[in-house]
């Protein structure tokens, strides 16, 4: 289906487009640490791993119930680790933001520049 038709049915119309596919979607990329505009990580260390591309298009295209700032519910897996979390818009860095919390990066292994990969799927 065509991703602004998809767009036009799930934001001005409210519903989700028949066939359009709610993941799994695989991604893979570096967690990064949040820092401050001063450059220095803030004091609640925030990690992320960033979905952009066609990825984050398609994410956007079959997101249907969007919650606060525009975030949607995802069931999130890296290596043996499954949770529900939710993916924050960002224009800043071209898609969407996961954020990776302490007990997924303790499981994991993961720190500032790991390279994961991970598993994405509306919930």
């Amino acid at each position: 289906m065509d991703a602004d038709l998809a767009r036009f049915l799930r934001d001005d119309l409210g519903v989700a487009a028949e066939g359009q596919a709610a993941g799994p979607w695989p991604v893979r990329g570096p967690v990064w640490l949040w820092r401050g505009a001063d450059g220095e990580p803030a004091k609640a260390a925030w990690y992320f791993l960033t979905i952009d591309g066609e990825t984050a298009s398609a994410i956007r295209a079959s997101a249907v119930n969007a919650a606060a700032w525009g975030s949607v519910y995802v069931e999130a897996t890296i290596g043996g680790t499954t949770w529900r979390t939710s993916l924050f818009p960002s224009k800043a860095h071209g898609g969407w933001l996961l954020p990776v919390k302490a007990m997924v990066r303790k499981a994991e292994k993961i720190a500032e520049g790991t390279v994961i990969d991970a598993v994405l799927a509306l919930t």
